[in-house]
């Protein structure tokens, strides 16, 4: 049986884990995504509602986190949302769905909570399944240089990006 939930204090080594192994035997590798986890916990705007679990017969298989996320131009803040980082399922769990349960139902938590829009760097054909769209599209840019491919966005509202142009700033969670 597969069921979703909110993370608990007492998930985070076993998700540290599950993070480790979905991401160092990938074309990428790892990435310090479980460091990243970790101090985005730390970060007054975090939110446990936006840390999901899926478990499959009572253990941990996938884990998603959404974190806030500017759009910014000139300085000045323009639109505050989200960003997945990461998403992770254990290599023997990948393709049979859990990765789709976990980004939809925190699609629906950010909608519920009244936030615009999405953002993800990510693998291109895996992202558009679900309706992102490339990034640059709308005027939209990472602080860094990653192919345009990877760089998605998806609005949560009708039009909440119109007239929204600029850069993406991250949580300092980011650049440690």
């Amino acid at each position: 049986m597969i069921t979703l939930r909110t993370i608990k204090p007492s998930d985070y080594q076993i998700v540290g884990n599950l993070i480790f192994e979905a991401f160092v035997n990938t074309g990428e590798g790892y990435g310090s995504e479980g460091e990243l986890v970790a101090n985005l916990r730390k970060d007054p705007s975090y939110q446990d509602y936006f840390e999901v679990v899926v478990l499959k017969n009572n253990a941990i298989v996938g884990h998603g986190l959404l974190s806030e996320v500017y759009v910014c131009k000139e300085g000045k803040k323009l639109s505050t949302g989200l960003c997945l980082a990461p998403l992770a399922v254990l290599p023997k769990e990948q393709n049979q769905g859990i990765g789709a349960k976990i980004l939809t139902e925190l699609e629906i938590r950010a909608k519920n909570e009244g936030y615009p829009f999405i953002n993800i760097l990510g693998h291109p054909g895996y992202y558009a399944k679900f309706n992102y769209e490339l990034a640059s599209h709308y005027g939209i840019y990472p602080p860094f240089s990653v192919p345009d491919d990877s760089y998605f966005i998806k609005e949560l509202k009708e039009n909440s990006l119109a007239n929204i142009q600029g850069t993406i700033q991250y949580l300092d969670a980011f650049n440690h």
